[in-house]
């Protein structure tokens, strides 16, 4: 998805890792090179522009936190800023939490109602069909009303789409008044206790008066709880002024894009979401009628700048700084600590779970095999057993554990004497690499480990 775009931003954040030294002609260069791949991709110039602004104010005025890079701070703003564009609405700062997708979530006991907008040729009407499957699969009730009567077989090919998945399609092939279906669909499914419905319109050019006026009404009629926007991935710029045109008639809750893979344009549909400040809620992934992606800002710009969800690895960390006992964290930092310090960190890690830190960390996801995160997180549970296994002053002060103590700790902890002493091989290096080497921790280890 979105390859282009994937690869021009790589290669900006790849000059910006290699530099030597970070100061404001980096940035300029970091800047200029992020424009250029989001125009490539057919974002909005002034999106751009503000996106890119924000970049170069934030990078030379802000201080990163505690525990992260110069370098590493300019990716997570550059991430916080993408994620902007395309939903994410948090204040500037890295370290705020979202949710993981924006979830769509209905009142019970009543219907709701959910009003579907788009172009002609957008997707809208598989869309709904496949929001229809998506809803019930999450246990609502759901019937679907096909009041688009300018387009000559939409209600058959919404039937159609409906009946794979025993949703019921309100009609009528002979009613060319689209309010008076709206009004007849609504009163039906009320009657059979529907929990959701949805409102497949005729989706025509943005400029048509009629069409908005038709949208005008059937706003009026139905007053839905959720007005959804399809746009097509492949029109670029052009979904930013659709998207306006459609907010400034009728207040657009939520946006869902289809045909997004392989285009190099989709950056600007991506963008649309600034203009209504609706949030992406899907995005079509398929022609299956289950290809219906929930969307969340974060984690696709993660995938775009080949980080996974960063976000959520600062998110972790900042956690644990804040539980970390002060006395341990200089103790680690210094080089100075005890094998009790270094279970303590092992235990962290074993909250975030090694496996997805390693999955998300940036640089790391696609250089790490399978089966060595297998043989990394095998290490790392038999170090635990092991260090359980000792006493409090060969936890404090390895250096007395000599061959009978060995011994006893392997037989304590089910494993044998070459762990135990690979364990302590791996603490003692892992101080003198800490204590040489600020910030590189996670690759030390890798590197201990026989990855590196």
């Amino acid at each position: 998805m979105l390859d282009n775009l994937r690869s021009s931003l790589g290669a900006a954040l790849k000059k910006l890792v290699g530099a030597s030294d970070v100061n404001e002609e980096l940035i300029d260069s970091l800047c200029k090179d992020v424009q250029r791949a989001l125009l490539q991709s057919d974002v909005n110039v002034r999106l751009v522009l503000n996106i890119t602004q924000n970049l170069k104010k934030r990078s030379l005025e802000e201080s990163p936190p505690k525990g992260l890079s110069r370098k590493d701070h300019i990716v997570s703003i550059l991430y916080d800023e993408l994620s902007r564009l395309m939903g994410y609405t948090g204040d500037n700062n890295a370290q705020n939490k979202e949710p993981e997708k924006q979830v769509i979530s209905f009142s019970p006991g009543k219907l709701n109602i959910v009003l579907m907008f788009g172009i002609q040729g957008s997707g809208k009407t598989t869309v709904t069909a496949k929001l229809a499957r998506w809803l019930t699969k999450h246990g609502y009730r759901v019937g679907v009303i096909g009041a688009d009567t300018w387009r000559p077989g939409a209600l058959t090919q919404l039937k159609m789409n409906c009946v794979k998945i025993n949703v019921e399609v309100y009609g009528d092939e002979n009613n060319k008044d689209a309010p008076s279906i709206l009004k007849n669909g609504i009163n039906h499914f009320k009657d059979a206790g529907s929990d959701v419905v949805i409102i497949d319109t005729a989706g025509r050019h943005k400029d048509e008066a009629e069409l908005l006026e038709e949208m005008k009404s059937m706003y009026n009629i139905s007053k839905p709880d959720l007005i959804l926007l399809v746009i097509d991935g492949t029109i670029g710029q052009q979904a930013y002024s659709q998207a306006k045109s459609f907010h400034d008639t009728v207040p657009v809750g939520g946006i869902i894009i289809t045909k997004l893979d392989g285009t190099a344009k989709g950056g600007g549909a991506l963008a649309a979401s600034a203009v209504t400040g609706a949030k992406i809620f899907f995005i079509g992934n398929g022609e299956r009628i289950d290809d219906l992606e929930e969307f969340s800002p974060t984690r696709f710009v993660g995938r775009l700048l080949g980080m996974g969800d960063i976000k959520a690895i600062l998110d972790l960390a900042k956690d644990l700084e804040l539980q970390a006992d002060e006395n341990q964290s200089k103790r680690v930092l210094s080089g100075k600590m005890t094998i009790e310090d270094f279970y303590s960190q092992m235990e962290s890690v074993g909250k975030m779970g090694f496996r997805n830190i390693i999955d998300n960390m940036p640089g790391l996801s696609g250089l790490v095999k399978e089966d060595q995160l297998d043989v990394i997180q095998g290490k790392l549970e038999k170090w635990r057993y092991i260090i359980q296994s000792m006493t409090k002053q060969e936890k404090k002060s390895p250096e007395v554990i000599n061959d009978s103590r060995r011994k006893r700790i392997a037989r304590g902890s089910g494993v044998a004497e070459h762990d135990v002493k690979d364990l302590i091989k791996n603490f003692n290096n892992s101080k003198s690499m800490i204590k040489q080497s600020k910030g590189r921790q996670m690759q030390g280890m890798l590197r201990r480990l026989g990855i590196g």
